[in-house]
């Protein structure tokens, strides 16, 4: 036996998978081990996956749409057929055979679990939000671990694993990418003073409608405050509408950016005095890894409303203050906002408890965890 792991990872479908799973990979591969990834050619992970420089091994699956009940047989088919497959590769070549095998939630992983369940190789499960995916719940009676990214799942999967299943609190993966976010070099690409007080505004991937609206109330009074700065990423699909909306003169384009997304999400977190965003489980982790003051709106139709769960994280920690969407229209919303963009005091006091989350930490804990499973 060497010191070094072989691991397998699957993940797929969302960057919510897929960047924890690449963070994971990250840390291991620093470390000497060598990881392979298991996934869908034509979803997410088939194009970020090469791009990070790691091997993929394409598998087919179909998801189970509960919508049309007649999708479980063909979903079932899929999966047991992808389930041989990756058990007589994994025979027929030692070196495909991997001394862990991790999954990051997405259906794409219940082939690599089950395989590796009865091949006898340690099953490792991720979970990121706070409401845990149905493969998650699947494969949590053969995993050797569950690595959790929010305390209040604990619960959940306690009813679910197996008796000899560790449950663990490693937070959730970000990558090094995000990590090594710089301040001063996301200032110097936004042509934004170091002096000045910057809010960054984002909803997640596809924007946030609600928010954008929200923000073209607001901008009057966000550009009356001396030294503010704003950048408000919108969402490709409601870009132009809400920069029509907010009809930026030039004089305050130069004070309120907008945008249809981030570049660079790590210069732009370690810019920002405060953030206003959605509580995906992924803007959640990289807030908290960079330390950023937040104010959160939870997505108000997440699956048993989870994203309000992922906020009492930052929230219960001192790290960020939440309102819910309906109530974002009212007077107390805006005051908060704007208070806080008056008080660095308390930014200062939020930042420190963002810190001792040590969130930043998540993908060394992880990494940490997957490697004491060694045979």
């Amino acid at each position: 036996m060497t010191d070094k792991l072989s691991v397998a990872i699957a993940a797929g479908g969302t960057a919510g998978h897929v960047n924890p799973a690449l963070a994971l990979a990250e840390e291991l591969a620093s470390r000497g081990d060598s990881v392979r990834f298991f996934g869908e050619t034509r979803r997410l992970e088939g194009t970020l996956v090469p791009r990070a420089g790691f091997e993929f091994f394409p598998v087919q699956v179909t998801g189970f749409d509960r919508a049309r009940p007649w999708t479980l047989v063909t979903a079932l088919a899929h999966l047991a057929r992808e389930e041989r497959r990756l058990i007589a590769a994994f025979k027929a070549d030692p070196s495909l055979m991997p001394d862990v095998a991790v999954g990051f939630g997405a259906y794409v992983e219940l082939p690599l679990m089950r395989a590796a369940a009865k091949l006898g190789i340690p099953v490792v499960l991720h979970e990121q939000n706070s409401v845990p995916g149905l493969a998650n719940k699947q494969s949590a009676k053969s995993a050797a671990l569950i690595a959790i990214a929010q305390p209040s799942v604990r619960s959940v999967f306690e009813k679910h694993a197996g008796p000899s299943t560790t449950i663990e609190l490693t937070g959730n993966p970000v990558r090094r990418s995000v990590l090594a976010g710089d301040r001063a070099r996301g200032r110097a690409a936004l042509g934004v003073p170091e002096d000045a007080t910057l809010l960054l505004v984002f909803g997640g991937s596809l924007g946030a409608h609600h928010l954008n609206q929200r923000m073209v109330e607001l901008k009057e009074r966000l550009l009356g405050l001396d030294g503010v700065y704003v950048v408000h990423s919108t969402g490709k699909d409601d870009f132009e509408a809400t920069r029509d909306a907010l009809a930026c003169t030039e004089q305050e384009a130069l004070r309120y950016r907008v945008q249809p997304y981030i570049d660079g999400m790590g210069d732009m977190l370690a810019a920002a005095d405060l953030v206003l965003s959605r509580s995906g489980a992924s803007s959640v982790a990289e807030i908290a890894a960079l330390a950023a003051p937040s104010i959160l709106v939870p997505y108000p139709l997440a699956t048993a409303d989870h994203q309000t769960t992922n906020a009492r994280f930052l929230v219960d920690a001192g790290a960020a203050v939440m309102f819910a969407d309906a109530d974002i229209d009212g007077e107390p919303f805006a005051d908060k906002l704007i208070g806080l963009l008056g008080d660095p005091a308390e930014r200062d006091r939020m930042r420190a408890a963002a810190r001792g989350l040590a969130q930043d930490q998540a993908a060394v804990r992880l990494a940490d965890a997957v490697e004491g499973l060694r045979r």
